[in-house]
């Protein structure tokens, strides 16, 4: 064989592509892992808290591996659980999904916001298209049945955040939760996320009053309110900019998304090529700041837990739970 020729180097192409091909469809988007991350957005003294986010599970029934591993996620003892959406996977997979959160949920309180794979099952697509412009659907038949999902979750303990805000208070820390459902498919209403907010406050502050009367003069109260200033977390399932740009303006000092996969086919040294929205890809994965001329806030974007059941692959993008420590601020 002449020395320059084509075939050693075309074969060894072809192994090295057979291997690529190998370790991203049957490997490594099942090497389930945990991305953490350490924030200071606690006041002075507070005790650490914990949130865990689970994101783009796109569970199908026949995924024991996955629901075996969410379910062991208990074991973590999270104090906040926050799941933000793309949960279903496959049309029959809600009581397998109910079967993987529901030791989550009972482990700490749990809020949800939808994606579009909440409402709309997975169909095959030009995973092309997937690269140059975000994959919003045009007009579909609803064919998950999204208030029997809605309401399993509720069953097991998770609180529907789509379009509302809700109040926890977790270690001696008020948290203010301020949820928007999918902008990607334009379900998204901010106003409605504010009425709820301004009925959260409203009532808050009408309990405040008469707590307040009844300790009238006492300055360890009145030191005790102000220090009870809650900690805003905006939750969303795609992160469009005008989205981010809604929870700066409502104060959110972390917003949690998915939505992007991480990218699900990352190239080594360069990261992300598409987040599948207007988010700049850099940010598709993991803890950022998002800021605008005045105000910042954190945004961890998670690459998810799974991938469309047609689209089963990840390449230097491990499969992620997202676990985010919070501490008071030095």
């Amino acid at each position: 064989m002449p020395r320059n020729s084509p075939r050693p180097a075309a074969a060894a192409l072809g192994l090295a592509a057979a291997g690529v091909a190998v370790w991203s469809t049957v490997i490594e988007r099942r090497l389930f892992t945990i991305r953490r991350s350490t924030l200071p957005l606690l006041p002075a003294g507070a005790a650490p808290v914990r949130i865990l986010q689970l994101s783009d599970l796109h569970l199908a029934p026949w995924q024991t591996n996955k629901i075996n591993w969410v379910r062991s996620l208990a074991e973590l003892r999270p104090d906040l659980v926050v799941l933000t959406g793309d949960l279903m996977g496959h049309l029959q997979a809600r009581s397998s999904l109910l079967q993987a959160l529901a030791p989550i949920a009972a482990s700490a309180p749990t809020v949800f916001v939808n994606g579009s794979n909440d409402y709309y099952g997975p169909v095959l697509k030009n995973p092309f298209k997937y690269l140059t412009a975000p994959s919003r659907l045009a007009t579909r038949v609803q064919d998950i049945d999204n208030i029997a999902l809605t309401e399993g979750l509720e069953e097991i303990g998770c609180l529907d955040l789509n379009n509302a805000a809700a109040e926890f208070e977790i270690r001696g820390t008020r948290f203010e939760l301020l949820g928007l459902n999918d902008p990607h498919i334009r379900y998204d209403d901010a106003d409605a996320m504010r009425a709820s907010l301004a009925a959260l406050v409203a009532q808050r502050e009408a309990s405040d009053s008469s707590v307040g009367a009844a300790e009238a003069g006492d300055p360890a109260s009145e030191t005790a309110a102000e220090e009870r200033a809650a900690v805003r977390i905006g939750v969303v399932h795609a992160p469009y900019q005008h989205v981010l740009g809604e929870f700066l303006d409502d104060g959110a000092e972390l917003i949690l998304a998915g939505h992007t996969h991480g990218g699900q086919v990352r190239v080594p040294g360069v990261g992300a090529l598409t987040s599948n929205c207007d988010l700049p890809a850099d940010q598709a994965r993991g803890m950022s700041v998002w800021y605008d001329a005045h105000r910042a806030a954190f945004l961890n974007v998670s690459a998810g837990l799974g991938n469309s059941i047609y689209a089963p692959v990840r390449f230097a993008c491990r499969p992620e739970a997202s676990l985010i420590t919070l501490e008071a601020a030095r």
